[in-house]
């Protein structure tokens, strides 16, 4: 049997209210993907007997796995564990994928590998789906990348100030990830970032396609990065954020890749705010003592970092007084929308 092209992985637990929608987008794709379903240990809904159902209609195509429940990171970790395409992207149950977008992205990917020269990472635009005001917010880059072409981190523009690569945005090629050695933390939110941080510096080509192909449902009752919920697991928050610290030396890569450098420093020191900025809302003695240790914990993996971000433009935001840090958020997440 010839290689798939892709493996849609797609995490679910307790998704029978809408995962139909992200799983039907995926099979417009075509016969020569692969879909793996992850029942996360499902026990409230149907979402066990929805995702045998898919295996049984598409046998060619879909994939189950039945897992003890591990979080959203293990179902991650199962599908690229069990992926046999050469290019992996994550689906989440409660989102989907544009079928005009979907077939231009998969149509380029084809002619890559036709030729025999598989990208490392292609990128995408996402689109957040307001759903408390029926807006929607399409997240690019074309003043970032160039487009339409095969491109290195040398030839990268500027990221503006909400502009990062989410998951949303990306398609790794399966093995070079499998290399990077990323595996993601178990019962733990947020490990999304370390997705897509981790591997970076493993990445030597790009492509970018300015389509809108990723659509991100935001702003459902209990959704992982509604402002009540993020304080309340803050802990897992500032967990992922240490990971990141741990996983490369930013000094090598800047020296070896000085735009890529650039990036993920930047994308490490919102991280730092977005920790601190939650842990400020909690306001307990407990958690402004968790703030503390997480800045200390920086100082003493790499001092020159710390200093560069602790008086950096964003994360020093994370360390202004309460008072201010906190409208100073809240007025960026109305700009920017991003939660």
């Amino acid at each position: 049997m010839p290689q798939k092209l892709i493996t849609f992985a797609v995490p679910c637990y307790n998704s029978a209210d809408y995962m139909d929608k992200c799983v039907r987008s995926l099979l417009a794709g075509g016969s020569d993907i692969e879909i793996i379903l992850v029942d996360d240990g499902s026990t409230k809904d149907d979402t066990p007997a929805i995702c045998d159902r898919y295996a049984a209609e598409h046998p060619d195509i879909v994939k189950v796995i039945h897992q003890e429940n591990g979080g959203h990171g293990e179902g991650v970790n199962q599908g690229l564990r069990h992926a046999s395409g050469v290019y992996y992207k994550v689906v989440d149950s409660d989102d989907w994928l544009d079928e005009e977008a979907l077939h231009a992205v998969l149509n380029k990917l084809r002619e890559f590998v036709g030729k025999g020269h598989p990208l490392d990472l292609m990128i995408a635009n996402y689109v957040y789906e307001h759903v408390e005001d029926n807006t929607q917010k399409v997240m690019g880059y074309s003043n970032v990348f160039p487009t339409n072409k095969v491109f290195t981190w040398k030839d990268i523009g500027r990221f503006g100030p909400s502009q990062y690569l989410l998951m949303h945005s990306v398609i790794y090629r399966t093995e070079m990830l499998r290399q990077s050695g990323v595996e993601l933390p178990k019962h733990t939110f947020y490990v999304d970032n370390i997705f897509v941080y981790q591997p970076l510096p493993f990445v030597k080509t790009l492509y970018y396609m300015d389509v809108d192909l990723y659509r991100y449902f935001i702003g459902r009752a209990n959704q992982s990065v509604q402002e009540s919920v993020m304080v309340g697991r803050v802990d897992q928050q500032v967990r992922v954020t240490k990971l990141m610290i741990d996983a490369h030396d930013l000094h090598a890569i800047k020296a070896e890749k000085p735009k890529l450098g650039a990036y993920m420093t930047n994308y490490l020191s919102m991280m730092m705010t977005i920790s601190s900025i939650f842990l400020m809302l909690d306001g307990s003695p407990e958690k402004m003592g968790v703030k503390t240790a997480l800045w200390e914990y920086l100082k003493a993996k790499d001092v020159k970092l710390y200093r560069k971000m602790k008086y950096a433009a964003l994360s020093a935001v994370g360390n202004l007084p309460k008072a201010i840090a906190i409208p100073g958020y809240r007025l960026a997440r109305k700009i920017y929308k991003f939660n």
